[in-house]
């Protein structure tokens, strides 16, 4: 072989060139891949974003049954309690049973006028000497005290709306029309409607936020949902990132290297992957049934047995984002350098005082971002609490981890399913506030995330 071939280049230069050149252009399809699905992902949704404020804002025609002022002699908001059920009883008192079954019942709806009043109010204010009765043997009267004693100002007035007032939405239009089209609708609405008020609605306001959930559009409200979100969420949050980081600092740092504790790590990430629906099904064996006596509060008095509390929902989503959890914050340890541990252990540090005064604070930012990733799967769940028991429908606002509840994402399920096209509008308030929660919880999230990042 001559000295010429056996120094000869692998590749020519024109060969070298002609890859480098391909590798180049592969690299400019990837980026215009990568650029233009990030410009259609941004674009549908400024599109969905765009769609629910259009639905949430616009020119609405409301009809009153009865005016306000035929009832009372000054605004409805300032009558107390007692005001309030006075104008009950005398405009709607065959509505009073009905109001006490949405409200405060605990029996299921065709056991309602049979059952014992200690089966149907359980948990509620009444006199003892009416456990035994039923609804149908009170008088008017008798019912309007239920209502008195159990509910707020802010409740009786919804009722009252609701069954006196009975405001409706007699036509929508959304906020685009209601801008570029106000002459058109305000024409159109002199014609249709001499005699109803047209008037521009923003349904997402601060009365939807803090009024409670009704049968009509006009007075619905997000309080009872969003109550029943705080309360899952807290004991989730609580529940899993208290369980999750601590076994991932186990497994991390104080766990052998053997088939058992390898065997537990592969079915943590498989955990992952398990739809959350199965999720659902485990908390109704669980913490539903076999944990009833606990999650139901009857270990500490609470008359309810059935486990079908914001407490067990809790626990179940906990159980969802858990796997999420440990996952994020092993990783999170494995990045923290070895040089740190060694350098602790060299000081005299025992490990304990090196895993939580050296690892942890150096971890924390990446341990963050898995809870900041979870929790905000689990603000958005609705199958597993749709199995364990959460209210298409409930007027009662959750007070504890034992009482009944909905959460947010429920009741947008529940507004979306009507056919009246002024629920879509309630909706759309619905998921704006949804939204605006979420951000304010990832942001205040992030903020700790970051203050510790800065403080290494």
């Amino acid at each position: 072989m001559s000295t010429a071939q056996s120094t000869s280049p692998l590749y020519s230069e024109q060969a070298f060139q002609k890859e480098l050149l391909a590798r180049h252009q592969r690299g400019r399809v990837g980026q215009i891949v990568f650029f233009a699905s990030n410009i259609i992902v941004l674009a549908l949704l400024v599109i969905l974003f765009a769609h629910i404020i259009n639905q949430a804002f616009g020119f609405v025609v409301i009809e009153n049954r009865v005016e306000p002022a035929e009832v009372a002699d000054r605004p409805l908001g300032e009558l107390s309690e007692a005001e309030l059920v006075a104008i009950l009883i005398e405009r709607q008192p065959g509505r009073i049973p009905v109001v006490i079954r949405d409200r405060l019942s605990q029996v299921p709806s065709e056991n309602f006028t049979s059952a014992p009043l200690s089966s149907v109010l359980e948990g509620s204010v009444y006199p003892p000497e009416w456990s035994e009765l039923t609804i149908a043997d009170l008088d008017v009267d008798q019912r309007a005290q239920i209502l008195s004693d159990n509910l707020s100002q802010p409740d009786i007035l919804d009722v009252v709306n609701n069954q006196v007032i009975q405001p409706t939405v007699v036509a929508t239009w959304k906020l685009l029309p209601s801008i570029f089209e106000r002459d058109a609708i305000e024409a159109e609405a002199a014609e249709k409607y001499p005699n109803d008020t047209l008037e521009f609605r923003a349904w997402a306001n601060w009365d939807f936020v803090t009024s409670s959930v009704s049968s009509s559009a006009t007075t619905a409200g997000l309080r009872t949902a969003l109550l029943g979100s705080f309360w899952i969420i807290s004991i989730t949050a609580l529940t899993a990132v208290i369980l999750g980081v601590g076994a991932a600092i186990y497994l991390e740092e104080y766990a052998s290297d053997n088939w058992i504790n390898r065997t537990i790590e592969i079915n943590i990430r498989n955990l992952a992957a398990i739809p959350s629906v199965i999720y659902g099904m485990l908390g109704l064996a669980v913490f539903v049934r076999a944990l009833g006596q606990f999650t139901s509060g009857q270990f500490i008095g609470i008359e309810d047995t059935n486990g079908r509390t914001a407490l067990s929902a809790g626990l179940t989503l906990a159980l969802l984002i858990l796997p999420i959890i440990i996952v994020s914050a092993q990783e999170a340890i494995r990045a923290v350098p070895s040089s740190v541990r060694e350098g602790s252990y060299g000081l005299g540090a025992t490990r304990l005082q090196t895993v939580f005064r050296q690892v942890m604070p150096a971890a924390i930012p990446g341990i963050m971002t898995g809870i900041i990733l979870s929790m905000s799967r689990a603000v958005g769940e609705t199958a597993p609490l749709l199995v364990v028991g959460a209210s298409t429908f409930i007027g009662i606002d959750p007070t504890g981890p034992f009482s009944k509840f909905t959460v947010v994402p429920i009741q947008i399920y529940q507004w979306t399913a009507r056919p009246e096209d002024e629920f879509k509008s309630v909706a759309a308030a619905a998921i704006i506030v949804l939204l605006i929660v979420m951000v304010l919880l990832n942001g205040t999230a992030i903020f700790i995330r970051n203050r510790f990042s800065r403080s290494i």
